[in-house]
């Protein structure tokens, strides 16, 4: 027998018990006349003891251990004599009197701890490793708790769990497909799946009118900290239903979530904002609610004082950061490099100081008096003590820069506490968006989403302002989900694909199974899908999935510890008939 117990499994109670141990260990502490070993497995960490004077073999022996060697220990469980209270099994240790080394060690290349030395790229390197390590384990026990939940969930309200394809046809719309070249076809490939939306649909024509799915999708796009090309989604379907029943839905899931995996209540009802009203008072269609420093137009007290700046641009906004007067000169010019970064692009930054006295002080004296900032304070319910920073440009890119520099401001001033969760619903986005380089409308969400009932009659004379029968749930700055209520009527969905550019034969080769579905009976449907990877990063505090994924991939795209994506032997690109160019 390898063990009776896990490392993190003993208390007082079991003192006087003869047990068994396995697993790695952590360190050796060599005090002369007693040695100490932790020994740690996923569950916890035992301390081991050995005594010089009463086995003096057996203790050198233990002094020879690295770290990370495998072993097997027997002994007694006793009381230990300097008790540790920041571990569970810190009140008993073993009398060891014998052990194995299952398998030896090198030296790993960091220290597998808690606090560890080793960087982001050796501890990716070495994931096998890393994976040791107490808080990443901890991490994807959380995954693994959200997602027993989840399933918990959703049989409870009569969801099946169906299994979609992985080997599907590559479509235009969407991110770039992952393709998987044929063997038996020659000249063809096939897509991995950016999500299972086709197969859902399909679903609903079936009759199984509650589908869900936690399944893993596939996107060739650039990489950040919450996106990677492999990623797992909640993906759930729901027929005869409108946008309420949906919302009510998952609503429940998450608070359900929150609850049995966090022990938070999320009770009340989600707040709910349209998408116009999300980006005018925060700049982003999933805005962080923790804090405030909303948008404030100074469209009509900033401009027409010969401050070209101002005068050409078609929106000026600022937020309030309260209480941040006593910002120095080399904080705000810290501010104004963070936003001339490539990522923001911004040209500058206009900062207005409310001094405690009710006098102000900006960037911009030599353009505006007194009485003109003090206007512009007004126009930001801004007090004395108060600091006005202001961006200016087009409307749209401003909003964003904006939203970026707002979120900046959260983190800096400590108002994003990762332990507070704030939930919100933003509907009614923009069914299209206009692309000038194509020239041509894009889908905002995807083809298959239904335009707004009361909106239908703007789809040929103006598409821009059709609105989505879509929704997404943002929390803490993350989207978590979204979702829409499909088109099932095969006619919508032909002058849908026909705005987006698609020729009838192009619609047909790529989605003539779904139209033809639709031709036999199709209910009304619609769902949402939640990013797994996200959400349980949000419940853990974290901005990064990465650490809530067991194998990640890097910001390249790349798993350094596989080295993949790799080349083929010609070998398989003859099989294949793969030439590279």
């Amino acid at each position: 027998m390898y063990r009776t117990h896990t490392c993190g499994e003993l208390r007082p109670e079991n003192i006087g018990s003869q047990v068994t141990l396995s697993g790695w260990v952590q360190n050796v502490n060599d005090l002369g006349g007693m040695s100490f070993i932790n020994l740690r497995d996923r569950y916890g960490i035992t301390q081991l003891a050995f005594n010089m004077d009463e086995n003096a073999a057996l203790c050198e022996a233990a002094q020879k251990l690295g770290r990370e060697f495998v072993i097997r220990v027997e002994g007694d469980v006793i009381e230990r004599a300097s008790k540790n209270k920041r571990i569970p099994t810190g009140e008993i240790e073993i009398k060891v009197s014998s052990f194995e080394i299952l398998n030896a060690s090198k030296t790993p290349p960091f220290t597998i701890e808690d606090k560890t030395d080793g960087g982001d790229e050796l501890r990716a390197q070495y994931r096998y490793l890393d994976l040791r390590r107490g808080p990443v384990q901890e991490k994807l026990r959380l995954r693994n708790k959200v997602a027993l939940e989840t399933r918990k969930y959703l049989d409870s309200q009569d969801f099946l769990d169906v299994e979609t394809p992985m080997l599907i046809k590559s479509t235009p719309e969407g991110a770039r497909d992952f393709v998987v070249p044929s063997r038996m076809n020659e000249g063809q490939f096939y897509a991995l799946p950016q999500s299972p939306q086709t197969f859902k649909q399909l679903l609903m024509v079936s009759g199984f009118d509650r589908y869900y799915q936690i399944v893993k999708c596939f996107r060739d796009e650039d990489l950040r900290a919450d996106r990677q090309p492999e990623f797992t989604q909640i993906d759930c379907e729901m027929a005869f239903v409108e946008q309420e029943d949906i919302l009510n839905m998952f609503e429940g899931m998450i608070q359900h979530l929150f609850k049995t995996v966090k022990g938070v209540d999320l009770d009340e009802k989600f707040p709910r904002m349209t998408y116009a009203e999300a980006m005018e008072r925060y700049g982003s269609d999933k805005p962080d609610i923790r804090f405030a420093l909303e948008f404030v137009d100074l469209n009509e007290v900033a401009k027409g004082n010969g401050f070209a700046i101002f005068d050409d641009a078609e929106a000026i906004l600022a937020i309030n950061a309260e209480q941040c007067s006593s910002y120095t000169r080399k904080q705000l010019d810290a501010l104004t490099d963070w936003v001339r970064r490539p990522q923001i692009g911004c040209k500058g930054l206009i900062y207005v100081k409310c001094n405690e006295d009710g006098s102000f002080k900006s960037s911009v004296d030599k353009f505006y008096s007194q009485e003109d900032l003090a206007k512009w304070a007004g126009a930001a319910n801004a007090k004395p003590g108060d600091l006005l920073l202001v961006l200016s440009g087009g409307l749209d890119k401003t909003r964003k820069q904006l939203g970026e520099l707002r979120l900046h401001m959260g983190n800096e001033l400590g108002l994003r506490n990762p332990k507070v969760f704030k939930p919100l619903w933003v509907t009614d986005f923009p069914l299209l968006e206009w692309d000038e380089g194509t020239n041509r409308y894009h889908a905002m969400h995807h083809p298959f989403t239904s335009p707004k009932p009361e909106d239908m009659h703007m789809l040929d004379s103006d598409p821009g302002k059709v609105r989505a029968n879509a929704y997404d749930l943002a929390m803490n700055g993350v989207e978590l989900g979204g979702g829409s209520i499909r088109i099932h009527d095969r006619d919508v969905q032909s002058r849908m694909f026909d705005l987006l550019g698609f020729t009838k034969e192009e619609a047909e080769a790529q989605f003539g199974f779904l139209m033809s579905a639709f031709e036999y009976g199709a209910p009304p449907h619609g769902g949402l899908a939640f990013g797994l990877d996200r959400l349980v990063a949000t419940m853990g505090g974290s901005e990064s999935i990465r650490d809530y994924i067991a194998f990640p991939k890097n910001n390249s795209g790349r798993d350094v510890m596989i080295d993949a994506p790799s080349p083929l032997s010609d070998e398989q690109m003859t099989e294949l008939n793969i030439k590279l160019i």
